[in-house]
């Protein structure tokens, strides 16, 4: 399996050879808790999401990577933002790719499902406000997790 690596505004970064639409999805819990997964490609915490696949929609996409990742079925309600900084690049090392940023954050809520990693997320679990600062997460997912709860007037488009 390769290797994720981000790289924002690294002089050093190769340069992006494509750009997948992708989305991302806080899930929070009645305590307060968001769901999180970590990543099989860095070992990073994460929202669950993924790419966008041709032939479905955004919120389509969300339900579909959220369920695969964590085991649990959501129904959309929201959005955070829009994420397309052309400073943050991820390099997937199975293929050469090099993706330039472009990741809708949504909200939702939770309907069913029981917990569950798959291929690309060793863990999932519901992380409190508190326990968040200390997970290592890349920059731009920490921005997205701490939009979402500054709960921003206006989603971020960036």
């Amino acid at each position: 399996m390769g290797r994720r690596i981000d790289y924002y505004d690294d002089p050093n970064a190769p340069k992006a050879n494509s750009l997948v639409p992708a989305v991302n999805v806080v899930v929070e819990n009645d305590k307060g808790e968001i769901l999180m997964i970590r990543r099989t490609d860095n070992d990073n915490w994460a929202l669950p999401g993924g790419a966008i696949d041709l032939g479905e929609s955004v919120t389509q996409a969300a339900i579909r990577e959220t369920k695969e990742e964590t085991g649990i079925d959501v129904e959309i309600t929201g959005l955070v933002g829009i994420y397309s900084d052309p400073k943050h690049v991820i390099h997937y090392t199975s293929n050469n790719e090099v993706r330039q940023e472009f990741s809708v954050v949504l909200t939702a809520r939770g309907l069913a499902g029981v917990l569950a990693p798959s291929d690309e997320s060793a863990q999932v679990c519901w992380v409190s406000r508190k326990t968040r600062s200390g997970l290592a997460m890349d920059k731009s997912m920490r921005l997205r997790v701490e939009d979402y709860f500054r709960r921003l007037e206006n989603p971020r488009l960036a």
